[in-house]
């Protein structure tokens, strides 16, 4: 069933920072019968800048103004997450399917108010978790189902990094990633968020999961530290440590069967490694897009024009956002 009633999904985008310089927003142009229409953002010269040098023919200072434009039928929200909720309402009731990036809001309950409010409106809605779509994410998932590892036990994540206190937007006092009021938590919320949503998408639902946090270098006012204990529905348990004051950097997942096990990095490249008793590794390596989002963003367009589906939806990523939730404790 098409979502839009147009052979071309026209893209709006609130937002244009950043990520849409290489990540996403150019695969709206490339994609066929998708078009990048219009850019909003606050800063008339940034966005002025950005339309010129992307080919953008529209740009707008109100998002308001680009939501109701008639040249625009779905809405890309490229935002901090403490914008999300009211966007994806102010699309919903204008009947337009909604984009919305990663983590999908700051917390659970404006997730799912997003949820109610897209449904009742009938207007579909998708989350930038992009992993889900990407060819070496695709193979770990395929060698799961198929049964080459065997039935799955345990997962184990770590995650370090160098103590960051200018990426993003500058120093942390400017930095929406590690301020909770406007992510929802620090870069746990902007980096575990991405593995979790993955591990969600090929073992299913995560049903129960607790932690501590800790803030031990006091850079800023989020979390650098972060320990966990998760169970799937399936039974599969798992466990995670994440530190982003840590001296050396480590970007390291093994999925454990009973037959054998699967490891990759989450942000490197696109490899994986397949681990068997008696044989030899076997290193599976992937090429991935200049635009990142690209094959997800492919299968969202898909959905909208009803010649297939998307794997992340907000009803799957909102489910993230309640396993950070409960590890991190609820926000006050």
């Amino acid at each position: 069933m098409k979502k839009i009633n147009d052979d071309t999904v026209r893209w709006g985008v609130i937002g244009v920072g950043d990520v849409c310089e290489v990540k996403s927003a150019p695969a709206m142009q490339l994609l066929p019968d998708s078009e990048l229409v219009a850019v909003m953002r606050r800063d008339e010269a940034k966005v002025k800048d950005y339309a010129d040098r992307h080919g953008v023919s529209q740009w707008f200072t109100d998002a308001d103004a680009l939501i109701q434009s008639d040249s625009v039928n779905a809405i890309y929200i490229a935002t901090p997450p403490h914008l999300h909720k009211d966007f994806v309402i102010k699309a919903a009731e204008a009947g337009k399917p909604v984009y919305v990036e990663k983590p999908m809001a700051r917390t659970y309950a404006e997730c799912l108010e997003m949820v109610h409010i897209c449904e009742q409106a009938n207007v579909p809605l998708y989350v930038a978790y992009y992993r889900r779509a990407l060819p070496h994410f695709v193979k770990i998932k395929e060698l799961i189902e198929e049964g080459v590892i065997g039935e799955i036990r345990h997962v184990q994540i770590l995650l370090n990094q160098p103590l960051m206190t200018a990426v993003g937007d500058g120093a942390p006092q400017d930095n929406w990633r590690v301020n909770p009021a406007l992510a929802g938590g620090g870069y746990f919320y902007d980096l575990a968020s991405h593995q979790l949503d993955f591990l969600d998408y090929a073992l299913g639902p995560i049903s129960t999961a607790s932690g501590a946090v800790a803030n031990q270098a006091g850079a800023y006012a989020a979390e650098d530290m972060v320990v966990a204990h998760f169970q799937f529905e399936s039974g599969v348990m798992g466990s995670g440590a994440w530190s982003f004051s840590a001296g050396e950097a480590c970007d390291h997942t093994v999925i454990y069967g009973a037959k054998g096990s699967i490891s990759y990095e989450t942000f490197g490249a696109g490899k994986l490694v397949l681990s068997l008793p008696d044989q030899e590794d076997q290193f599976f390596e992937f090429d991935l897009p200049k635009h990142i989002q690209m094959p997800l963003i492919e299968l969202i367009n898909d959905d909208i024009l009803g010649r297939g589906l998307s794997p992340s939806i907000g009803r799957s990523a909102m489910r993230t956002n309640k396993v950070m939730e409960d590890i991190c404790g609820s926000p006050s």
